[in-house]
């Protein structure tokens, strides 16, 4: 959420930075409101003013055994009344405010690339050597069929389309991948958070999926409960409404969380394998950091999540998201690309993001700094460190053999205690 203060005092720098998103608005209901809001606080403190003055007479004159003035009294009377009117017409403006800011994208970074749409973003560098076949490449899915590994006809049959089901050696796959990625994270300092996957409305509200997307999200409606659609929620809400000591920053944490999205919007995307299901594994890193060091952190939590790519040998690609595409509370994203050789393209595997003071101020996360006493807003940041589903996909289609089979890479053999898939005879 952004500050109600640079509306008031650099609207043309808020209208600016929101005009390279296509966020186009004049705010001028933001604007009445604020006004209207800071000019019921005057009324409301000189009626409490003149209230309590009159407290304090109407006491006195009791204390000297004389009877208040009866219009002294009704004037006292009318004071009260009027400052409850003002309060819940207060609190109204108020709600009207927190409405509007919540539904207001953040200001994109000054260092990253303007344009309208993924075609405009920059790839900013590219690692590993793309894999080299005898054969035609097959796809993940087509593999993991044939090896008894995955099961989408199950999993649609049990829960309905966009579902995978993990047999066999899928099931030490999936699992040796997310005890990689916690120990490898744990080893650059990263402190393991195990949180729950059902979160309460202001949890949501406070990384920003809510209001803006509730389409996406699965609701117990029961309950007023929501199921995570990353664990960046429920990690970073660990810390809503505290002030944090400033020596405990930068603060990194690490969970693994099963993730639950309706992919409302994108039919007909993604409708094989395990791109784009409505549920799946991943581990997120999370950071809490001064405004300061947040860009430096950034850097250093996007090289946590390719360090993973890089120790299971697979090739990718940074990319710098442009204005348009950056997400609804980002100001500054890179995405993971990890090449799958069967579909012969990059796809995002990790979205490491730069959030600035937007989320902290929803969440009402300060920080007291040592020297000047003063509590300002924290800045959080998040990535994929990275997705899991995505990550056994690009294994099976970057590792296959001719034979069917798929060897494992190294760094994952002592969690899955075999090296190699193969075809059951």
């Amino acid at each position: 959420m952004l500050d109600i203060k640079l509306f008031r005092e650099n609207l043309e720098f808020v209208q600016n930075g929101l005009k390279k998103r296509g966020f186009n608005t004049d705010f001028e209901t933001l604007i009445n409101l604020d006004n209207d809001r800071r000019k019921l606080i005057v009324e409301i403190e000189q009626a409490r003013l003149r209230r309590n003055t009159d407290s304090e007479m109407i006491g006195k004159l009791k204390r000297e055994g004389k009877e208040p003035d009866a219009t002294l009294l009704e004037e006292l009377d009318q004071f009260r009344v009027r400052i409850q009117e003002n309060e819940r017409y207060l609190l109204n403006i108020e709600n009207q405010i927190e409405d509007i800011l919540m539904r207001i994208p953040n200001i994109p970074d000054e260092t990253i690339p303007i344009g309208k749409d993924a075609k405009d973003n920059v790839v900013v560098r590219t690692a590993g050597e793309i894999p080299k076949f005898s054969f035609k490449p097959k796809h993940h899915w087509e593999i993991g069929e044939k090896l008894g590994i995955l099961d989408f006809e199950t999993a649609s049959k049990i829960s309905g389309s966009r579902f995978a089901l993990l047999k066999n050696e899928g099931c030490a796959l999936e699992r040796a991948i997310i005890s990689f990625f916690l120990d490898t994270h744990k080893q650059k300092g990263y402190q393991e958070i195990m949180a729950p996957y059902l979160v309460n409305k202001a949890s949501m509200k406070g990384t920003g999926q809510l209001p803006k997307f509730e389409e996406e999200l699965f609701k117990c409606s029961e309950d007023e409960l929501y199921l995570i659609p990353t664990a960046e929620v429920s990690v970073t809400n660990m810390h809503r409404d505290e002030v944090l000591d400033e020596n405990t920053l930068t603060r990194k944490y690490v969970s693994y969380s099963a993730c639950f999205r309706r992919e409302a919007g994108s039919y007909g995307k993604d409708t094989k394998g395990l791109i784009r299901n409505h549920q799946f594994n991943k581990v997120e890193l999370v950071k809490f950091a001064k405004p300061e060091d947040s860009a430096t952190e950034l850097e250093a939590l996007t090289a946590d999540a390719e360090n993973v790519l890089q120790l299971l040998k697979i090739p990718y690609r940074v990319l710098a998201l442009c204005s348009g595409d950056i997400g609804f509370s980002s100001s500054k994203t890179y995405d993971l690309e990890a090449w799958m050789s069967g579909e012969g393209t990059y796809r995002e595997i990790s979205s490491c993001s730069n959030f600035k003071d937007f989320q902290a101020r929803r969440m009402n996360i300060k920080f007291k700094s040592a020297s000047s006493k003063k509590r300002d807003f924290v800045h959080t940041l998040n990535g994929s460190g990275v997705a899991v589903g995505r990550t056994f996909a690009t294994i099976l289609e970057n590792y296959q053999q001719e034979d069917g089979s798929v060897v494992i890479p190294e760094v994952l053999r002592k969690y899955t205690g075999f090296d190699i898939i193969k075809l059951k005879k």
